[in-house]
């Protein structure tokens, strides 16, 4: 019995000495994990590109020759949105030919009147484009001239994602075709487009670099 009491206190005195060694060791081991969480929760968060991802169609006005767009004013895309069609290339110093051949064919009031359409607007270095000549030969001949910018014009609002693989009726009454993705698209495989998704008080504008021509 002797022997069983020493054997008892022996092993009360071994419990005693290890438990603090014990709480000790669970109370690092949480500090730890406390100071990693803190440290975690007070590390920046990533920051997200605000670029849309390649192949994503751009939701305001995109492409290079956007930058040339004034920043404020009537010619700006704020003020392009306030007006008509017409009326918002007008402002826009880069569609000054567009605009002069727009009033020679008397197409500013059917512009400016129409509803829900998509402009495929020649900057003026497309119009550069064709011989001098010839440029002032259609800019003569008013029936010519119209079959030309109606050829220009669809009759409903294009987003950038329709953009990416279509055949549409123009109001010169035949087709022309879109392709790309993201901000880089074609019309008619040849003409680009520099800066595309433009809105206006009527219309959905898409600036390209060479004049489209009707295929009938």
């Amino acid at each position: 019995m002797t022997a069983f009491r020493y054997r008892r206190a022996a092993l009360a005195l071994t419990a005693a000495a290890i438990l603090p060694l014990t709480l000790t060791a669970c109370g690092g081991d949480d500090s730890s994990s406390d100071a990693a969480a803190d440290k975690s929760s007070s590390a920046p968060a990533e920051e997200k590109s605000s670029a849309p991802a390649e192949g994503t169609p751009a939701d305001g006005p995109f492409g290079p020759a956007c930058a040339t767009v004034p920043k404020d004013g009537a010619g700006s895309f704020d003020g392009m949105a306030q007006d008509p069609v017409a009326t918002a290339a007008s402002n826009n110093p880069a569609l000054s030919t567009l605009v002069t051949a727009v009033k020679k064919a008397g197409l500013v009031d059917t512009l400016n009147n129409a509803q829900n359409i998509t402009v495929f607007a020649p900057t003026n270095d497309a119009f550069a484009k064709i011989p001098k000549a010839d440029l002032d030969k259609v800019l003569a001949d008013k029936e010519m001239l119209t079959n030309i910018l109606t050829y220009h014009v669809v009759g409903e609002k294009l987003t950038p994602t329709q953009l990416e693989s279509g055949t549409y009726d123009t109001l010169q009454k035949s087709s022309l075709t879109t392709k790309g993705s993201g901000e880089n698209y074609t019309v008619n495989d040849t003409s680009k487009v520099v800066c595309g998704n433009v809105p206006t008080a009527n219309a959905t504008v898409y600036i390209v670099d060479t004049v489209l021509m009707p295929k009938s």
